[in-house]
C-alpha cells in the first residue's frame, strides 16, 4: 500500500512538472514570436522564411518593382495585399512609373496625396484570381476602387487597358501580372 501512494505521489509530481514545462516554454515562445513581429505590424509584419512569397514579397523580391514598393508603403496597403486573398495584381514595372509625366510619382508620395495613390494602386488589384487562360478579349474586371479595367488579348499577347502583360508571377494569395505601363483610373 505504501508502495501505490508513492509511485502515485511520483506520478503526479512528474505530471505536474510537465505540465509546467510546456506552459513555460509556450510562454516563452510567445514571448519571443512577440518580441520579433513590431508592435502594431499587421499581416506584412508576420516573419516566415519558408512558405512562398505573397503578392507583396513578390514585388519586394522584384528589383524592377522598386517604385511600386514604395508606393505600396506610403499609401498604407502592404498589410492589406500580405492578406490571404485572393488577389490579382497588374505590377507595373518602374520603367512603367518612369513613362508618367516628371513630378508624378514624387507628388503621389507625399502625405497630402495619399488617398489619390491608393485610389490609383487599388486600380491596379483585382479581388480575385483570373489566370492567363481564364483571361479573354474585350473582358472587363472590377477592381479594388470601384473602377474597372478592360483585357485585350490577341495572339497569345494580354494587355489590360493598353498596358502589355510581359509576366505571370504565382504567389500565395494569387497571381502578379508585370505590366509595361501604369494603369490610371478614368
Amino acid at each position: 500500500m505504501k508502495t501505490n501512494l508513492i509511485t502515485s505521489l511520483v506520478s503526479v509530481c512528474f505530471l505536474l512538472f510537465a505540465v509546467y514545462s510546456c506552459s513555460n516554454e509556450s510562454t516563452s515562445t510567445a514571448a519571443s514570436t512577440a518580441e520579433a513581429a513590431p508592435a502594431g505590424a499587421g499581416q506584412s509584419g508576420v516573419q516566415d522564411n519558408v512558405s512562398g512569397k505573397d503578392v507583396v514579397k513578390v514585388a519586394v523580391g522584384s528589383p524592377d518593382h522598386t517604385t511600386l514598393v514604395t508606393a505600396l508603403k506610403a499609401a498604407e496597403l502592404v498589410d492589406a495585399l500580405s492578406n490571404a486573398g485572393p488577389f490579382t495584381v497588374f505590377a507595373p514595372t518602374n520603367a512603367a512609373f518612369d513613362k508618367l509625366p516628371a513630378g508624378t510619382v514624387e507628388g503621389l508620395l507625399k502625405p497630402d496625396k495619399k488617398d489619390a495613390l491608393q485610389d490609383i494602386l487599388q486600380y491596379h488589384v483585382a479581388v480575385a484570381v483570373y489566370k492567363e487562360e481564364m483571361l479573354q478579349d474585350g473582358q472587363v474586371l472590377s477592381m479594388a476602387n470601384g473602377g474597372n479595367v478592360t483585357i485585350g488579348k490577341k495572339d497569345g499577347k494580354i494587355t489590360v487597358n493598353g498596358a502589355n502583360v510581359v509576366a505571370a508571377v504565382p504567389a500565395t494569395n494569387g497571381l502578379v501580372y508585370v505590366i509595361d505601363g501604369v494603369l490610371l483610373p478614368q
